[in-house]
């Protein structure tokens, strides 16, 4: 197996530009490439601030920050990338337009280089539909910010050989990442049932249940996590949101998005946090908690039927990715089987 020392990642938005990071910090070559010079200018400045905050918080010497930029090569085109061992494509979630970079990227890139898309939730079987070696892509989910979080979702298409699983896994590894191998189903493991949460969370909204804020304080006591749906939501943008949602929409009505939710990605607006309103009363608190848990609930025993991924996997990526004090599989088994049915026929119905 090719070892990786040299990565290539093609978009140099939010997403492409945690991705570096993540490669540089741990001392790989990175090269760096977008069409588009201010994209690449603005990522050259968030790497600066980055790399001035590792030193300011004594992780990185000045030394190793500076080593650190100059391994990065930025590029407006697909020449300098046949370095690679790895290419992973970060570009826009629009099936066209990735299908296109990876045309592009295996004509530019040598037979044994490893190629990945960090989609969220496009099918990376219907990605590599184009390609010649098939084989050699996978999906590699990072999960933002990329250059913090851990986690990334390791994506196995019909045709992914084994051998390019293996030479992901071991990459991520040497990065200090947390793979999580899922099959090529909508949303992989994590987003299959954050989607869900997100948009029920807006469903309770719509129902006059509660402000955003007001939801997001409940799912905070509920899941244990530090911020609540909305706030994450506001975080990601409710219109990259509102995308992901969407293409759950296969699945079934229960994944269709919430009004809210569309009224508000398709206008590029966030959730309003304002937290004036009077508490809700006992019985509200409850009824909101228990559809934001039963639609998890729902998600995952359909992604488990499906065997999309292990129940550690899902638990694992929960806790780690978006801070669960526990998983959704081990909040299941603490709920019991009467209440998960409960529970889960509260938002099926």
């Amino acid at each position: 197996m090719t070892k990786i020392e040299t990565v290539a990642v093609v978009g140099a938005g939010t997403m492409g530009t945690g991705i570096a990071l993540s490669a540089l910090r741990t001392g790989l070559n990175v090269i760096l490439v977008d069409a588009s010079r201010p994209a690449l200018e603005r990522s050259l400045s968030k790497m600066k601030r980055f790399f001035s905050r590792q030193v300011e918080k004594e992780k990185m010497s000045a030394d190793a920050a500076s080593l650190a930029q100059e391994r990065c090569l930025f590029a407006e085109n697909l020449e300098e990338v046949s370095k690679a061992e790895l290419c992973i494509e970060a570009v826009f979630e629009d099936l066209a337009l990735k299908r296109q970079v990876f045309k592009d990227l295996e004509r530019a890139v040598g037979p044994d280089t490893t190629l990945a898309t960090n989609t969220s939730a496009l099918k990376v079987s219907e990605i590599g539909a184009g390609l010649v070696a098939p084989e050699r892509l996978c999906g590699m989910h990072f999960f933002s910010p990329a250059e913090v979080n851990p986690v990334v979702e390791v994506v196995r298409g019909t045709k992914t050989a084994d051998t390019t699983i293996l030479a992901v896994l071991d990459y991520l590894k040497s990065t200090g990442k947390e793979p999580i191998e899922c099959r090529d189903h909508a949303g992989f493991a994590l987003n299959r049932f954050f989607c869900p949460y997100t948009n029920e969370a807006a469903r309770c909204v719509d129902d006059g249940l509660g402000t955003s804020a007001q939801i997001d304080e409940i799912a905070m006591e509920e899941f244990g996590v530090g911020i609540g749906p909305f706030a994450v939501m506001n975080i990601v943008k409710p219109r990259i949101n509102l995308a992901a949602v969407r293409n759950l929409a296969e699945l079934g009505e229960f994944y269709a998005p919430a009004d809210s939710l569309q009224r508000l990605g398709d206008a590029d607006g966030y959730w309003d946090m304002s937290s004036a309103n009077a508490p809700l009363d006992e019985n509200t608190v409850r009824r909101i908690g228990d559809r934001l848990k039963g639609a998890v609930f729902l998600a995952v025993l359909e992604e488990l039927e499906e065997r999309v991924a292990t129940p550690e996997a899902i638990d694992n990526g929960a806790r780690k990715a978006f801070t669960f004090a526990r998983g959704p599989v081990e909040l299941m088994h603490l709920s019991g089987e009467q209440e998960v049915h409960r529970l889960v026929e509260m938002v099926r119905s």
